[in-house]
């Protein structure tokens, strides 16, 4: 029985291929001295081209859109063209103006939002440049973990300064500020365990202090103009810093004196006053 062409196509494409292989004990191989018209290759095989040509062939990576300089006199002229339309526009408000300073600024908007998705995008992958892994937290359960976890450092400090240092209340007995004052001092001194020294200005007392020091010259020596007003004093080495004026709270008191404690030996560290009883 005969079979139709169509159904003989793939016997004869068979056929061909064995006809157009090498017999399997010549060794021939398929190599890169093959040229695309070697008959032992076949019609159905693509040969590579030699390494020399294929290295010419290869892509090269794309050529970066402008260096440094040029991206940086582009943004400097975008600058100015922004400016100069935006004054146009202030000056002569026309609609063709305001419209033409509108488009440019609709432009850089955009960009400027294309750059901030792009940065959160590589925020998310390297943890080391993501904003809300460095410092204080904005999510409200990392937030309250680090606020605990801010409070018992705290505290910690806060009782090796209270081994130390004395805290030293300036006040005066007619001061409203010095009356709110002294009760949350109290409290603080209680909860630290850390030793208060209240002065008197004029002579006068507070309901939080009733026996509290006259003046013996810490006034004249550190200058305190203001009132009320707190140093943080190391009575062995005379060193006092100030901690702050006027009313302030726990936080704050805890935030300052912890500050103050540990940069000490830094360069930014507030430059101290020397005083002791005797002057």
């Amino acid at each position: 029985m005969k079979l139709p062409a169509i159904a003989c196509l793939p016997l004869v494409l068979a056929a061909s291929m064995c006809a157009a292989s090498p017999p399997a004990g010549d060794g021939a191989l398929l190599d890169e001295s093959m040229a695309p018209s070697d008959p032992r290759a076949g019609w159905h095989f693509h040969l590579d081209p030699p390494r020399a040509q294929r290295a010419r062939m290869a892509p090269r990576p794309p050529q970066a859109a402008g260096d440094a300089h040029d991206a940086l006199a582009r943004f400097r002229q975008l600058q100015k063209e922004v400016e100069e339309r935006r004054a146009l526009a202030v000056i002569a408000p026309t609609e063709a103006n305001v419209r033409r300073y509108m488009e440019l600024e609709a432009k850089v908007v955009g960009n400027a939002s294309l750059f901030a998705d792009v940065a959160q995008r590589i925020a998310w992958a390297h943890p080391e440049l993501d904003p809300a892994t460095q410092g204080r937290p904005v999510n409200a359960t990392a937030l309250e973990v680090f606020e605990q976890a801010r409070l018992r450092e705290r505290a910690g400090v806060l009782s090796q300064v209270a081994k130390e240092h004395v805290l030293m209340f300036f006040f005066r007995g007619d001061c409203g500020y010095c009356h709110a004052m002294a009760p949350v001092l109290d409290a603080f001194r209680r909860r630290h365990g850390i030793r208060l020294v209240p002065i008197s200005m004029d002579g006068g007392t507070l309901a939080a202090f009733p026996e509290a020091r006259s003046d013996n010259g810490a006034v004249r020596a550190l200058k305190v103009q203001q009132v009320p007003a707190l140093f943080l004093a190391q009575p062995y080495t005379g060193r006092i810093v100030p901690v702050g004026f006027g009313v302030l709270s726990e936080a704050q008191l805890s935030e300052r004196i912890v500050t103050l404690f540990e940069g000490r030996d830094g360069q930014n560290a507030p430059r101290p006053v020397f005083w002791t009883a005797q002057h």
